[in-house]
C-alpha cells in the first residue's frame, strides 16, 4: 500500500499518467471514470519506437526516471507509463518493477495492466483490433503469445505505415469504425475482445460490445485505470465500464 499524500481534491489517492505527446484519448476517458476523491496529473514523454536494442531501452529508461522524477515532485501514489505499443517488453513485469525499484514510486505499464487484466478475467482465447499497422501489429501479437495467450484474430487501421506523423489520426477514428472493425475481427470461441492503444477511443463501446458477443472486453485506457487504482488501494467497483472494473 503506497503512502497517502491527501490533499483537498485527492484525499483518496493521486495519481500520475505519462501518455504520448500526441495523445488526446487517455485522459478522456480516464476523466470520464475518475470517481470521487482521485485525481490524475499528466505529463508527456516523446515515443520510443526501439524497445528491443540496449540501445533503445536505455533510451526509454532514461526518458521515463526523468519523467517519475517529475510527477513524483506532484506527491502521486502511482505513476502510469501509458504508451501500449511503448510498453510490450518481455518479461511483461521486468520494467514496472525496474521503475518502482529506481523511483520509489509504484510503477503501473499499460502493457503489465492488459495482461493483468486478461488474467484477471480467466481469458486465452483473444481476438483483437488495433490502430496499429503491420509491424506494431506483428510486435504485439509475439508479445502476446509470449505471454501465455492465443490471438485468434487480430485487425488493424494500419495508422502509422507512413510515419509517426499519422499516430495524430488515432484519436479521430469514429466510434461506429471502431465497433465495424470488431465485428470483422470477432472470432467465435473467443474468451475475450482485446482493444488496444491508450488513443483509440472505445469507452462508450465496452459495455454495447460486452452485451452483443457475450465476452470480456479489454482496453488499454480501462485495463491501465483498473490496474492503477488497484495498485493505490482504490476497491471500488464501476457498471458501465466493462466486467473488469464491475467485478475484479
Amino acid at each position: 500500500m503506497p503512502s497517502r499524500h491527501k490533499s483537498v481534491y485527492s484525499y483518496r489517492t493521486k495519481l500520475g499518467l505519462i501518455t504520448p505527446p500526441t495523445n488526446t484519448v487517455n485522459e478522456a476517458e480516464w476523466q470520464r471514470m475518475m470517481p470521487e476523491g482521485v485525481t490524475f496529473h499528466t505529463h508527456r514523454m516523446a515515443l520510443h519506437p526501439d524497445t528491443t536494442s540496449v540501445e533503445g531501452k536505455a533510451h526509454l529508461m532514461r526518458d521515463l526516471e526523468a519523467v517519475f522524477g517529475m510527477l513524483k515532485q506532484a506527491r502521486v501514489d502511482a505513476i502510469a507509463y501509458a504508451c501500449t505499443a511503448g510498453s510490450m517488453i518481455n518479461p511483461v513485469e521486468s520494467l514496472p518493477e525496474h521503475l518502482t525499484h529506481t523511483t520509489g514510486v509504484t510503477a503501473v505499464t499499460t502493457s503489465a495492466a492488459i495482461i493483468g487484466a486478461l488474467n484477471a478475467l480467466s481469458c486465452r482465447r483473444l481476438s483483437v483490433v488495433t490502430p496499429y499497422h503491420d509491424q506494431l501489429n506483428h510486435h504485439e501479437t509475439g508479445f502476446l503469445e509470449e505471454n501465455g495467450f492465443q490471438v485468434a484474430k487480430l485487425i488493424g487501421l494500419g495508422i502509422g505505415a507512413g510515419g509517426p506523423s499519422e499516430y495524430v489520426r488515432i484519436a479521430e477514428t469514429p466510434l461506429e469504425r471502431i465497433e465495424t472493425l470488431v465485428a470483422e475481427c470477432f472470432v467465435p470461441g473467443s474468451d475475450a475482445i482485446l482493444i488496444t492503444c491508450t488513443d483509440f477511443p472505445t469507452l462508450p463501446l465496452i459495455a454495447r460490445l460486452e452485451a452483443r458477443y457475450g465476452v470480456p472486453v479489454v482496453t488499454s485506457n480501462q485495463a491501465t485505470f483498473w490496474a492503477m487504482l488497484r495498485a493505490s488501494g482504490i476497491d471500488d467497483r464501476f457498471p458501465n465500464f466493462g466486467r473488469l472494473l464491475a467485478a475484479h
